[in-house]
């Protein structure tokens, strides 16, 4: 099937009283958006994550730097008007997703409902994030990659010196108090499940060829992340990173003895480093590194019954609400009262029974509709990744609640997978 890529604009140039070097906005919101969670944001004096303190504080900064630099980028090409119709053009399931985020807002706003700073960060800020992508040259996103790279080696670092010392720096709080049951490293991504599936995603991009890294630089990491997604206590995403990826390095291997082309270098490299990564995985055992994520396989703490729990919320609601979206109040004691107190663990299901299901069905259609443009302004090779957060995210409540999952994970895959230019695209078709 013959694959067509969204022609992005041109660079614009600069205008008088508009001289604010472009690139240093997306990598200053970038870097805040990648490295900012709700527990660092605590430590500022910022409650974002908690029910106390003031609107403006529960929605990310990111989100408002998003808005203004994208006024800023319609302002500077002159008519606004015009260049938010091209900007539709060209990414028109970006608009999509902005318009269900701030319809979704609206509902609970009206509602007199909480949580719409939730649906601005976890729908209208990616959508705006896209857009500010889409006219970025391969240079703009060659300093994007370096700041991915290096934001993802903090934080696998920072989370596996937190698994060492038992001090987590940045945890998840709620109006400043911290769960001190759950001990999993939080790094600089605040939820330990965010936290995994982002480093899941961003060791199966660099294993399926995303980035410039070189080879050894690429092994490096991938070794790095590795080490610090047991410390972050995500299965489902180990075990994902462990399918896809093994399987992925089986195919590639079948592909080369096929071709007969399987460097000796190479190869002797494999033979020595295998046995130092049996005797490195069971120095790590012995040592008791897998103590805690075993543990949590043996005992999820409920987290198997709740998912099941979750769907007896359906029959306590009627129809009609289910479909135009329930009394929140009502959903919270109920859920309380069937023992989800940790909250609904799959995204639609908890939009389904907070906001109802047209709202869901948009958001869905929304979400997957621009997933599909972002691998449009991606080259060959982002399904590993791409499949894997669409799991993920599936696994708990990600999107269904507040999160900058999924803006991180576009800057990811767009940094790691260059856009293909315009005039290589057009020779393809």
């Amino acid at each position: 099937m013959m694959r067509t890529h969204a022609r992005a604009w041109a660079p614009a140039p600069r205008r008088a009283g508009f001289g604010f070097p472009p690139d240093l906005g997306l990598v200053l919101t970038s870097l805040i958006i990648l490295a900012v969670s709700g527990g660092l944001l605590w430590v500022v004096g910022i409650n974002y994550d908690g029910l106390t303190g003031g609107q403006a504080q529960k929605v990310h900064p990111a989100s408002y730097l998003c808005v203004l630099l994208v006024a800023w980028q319609m302002l500077r090409r002159g008519n606004p008007v015009a260049n938010v119709v091209s900007a539709a053009e060209h990414a028109p399931a970006s608009f999509l997703l902005a318009a269900a985020g701030i319809a979704m807002a609206l509902q609970i706003t009206l509602r007199g409902a909480s949580g719409a700073a939730g649906a601005i960060d976890s729908f209208l800020q990616p959508a705006l994030v896209m857009i500010l992508l889409i006219d970025r040259d391969a240079r703009s996103l060659g300093r994007l990659e370096t700041l991915v790279h290096a934001v993802m080696a903090v934080n696998a670092l920072l989370g596996i010196v937190e698994f060492a010392t038992g001090q987590r720096f940045f945890p998840f709080r709620l109006d400043g108090a911290t769960f001190e049951t759950d001990t999993r490293s939080a790094a600089l991504q605040g939820h330990p499940l965010g936290n995994a599936t982002l480093t899941a995603c961003y060791v199966l991009a660099l294993i399926a060829g995303g980035g410039s890294l070189k080879p050894l630089t690429r092994l490096g990491m991938i070794a790095v992340q590795l080490v610090a997604l047991v410390t972050f206590g995500g299965r489902s995403a180990i075990i994902v990173t462990l399918l896809l990826g093994g399987a992925f390095g089986i195919v590639q291997l079948l592909r080369a003895v096929a071709r007969g082309r399987i460097p000796l270098l190479a190869a002797a490299g494999a033979a020595c480093a295998l046995p130092l990564v049996a005797s490195a995985v069971a120095a790590l055992a012995f040592g008791g590194f897998f103590d805690a994520l075993l543990g949590r396989f043996a005992a999820d703490g409920g987290s198997a019954n709740a998912r099941v729990a979750m769907f007896d919320l359906f029959s306590r609601l009627p129809l009609r609400d289910l479909v135009l979206g329930p009394d929140p109040t009502l959903v919270d004691s109920l859920r309380r009262i069937t023992g989800l107190e940790w909250g609904i663990e799959h995204p639609i299901i908890r939009v389904v029974l907070y906001q109802g299901g047209l709202m869901a069905l948009l958001l869905t259609v929304a979400v997957t509709l621009f997933l599909c443009e972002v691998g449009r302004r991606c080259r060959p090779g982002f399904a590993l990744p791409m499949v894997a957060f669409v799991i993920l995210i599936n696994t708990f409540e990600s999107l269904g609640g507040k999160t900058t999952l999924l803006a991180k994970f576009v800057l990811v895959l767009v940094a790691l997978y260059r856009p293909i230019p315009d005039n290589r695209a057009a020779g393809r078709l």
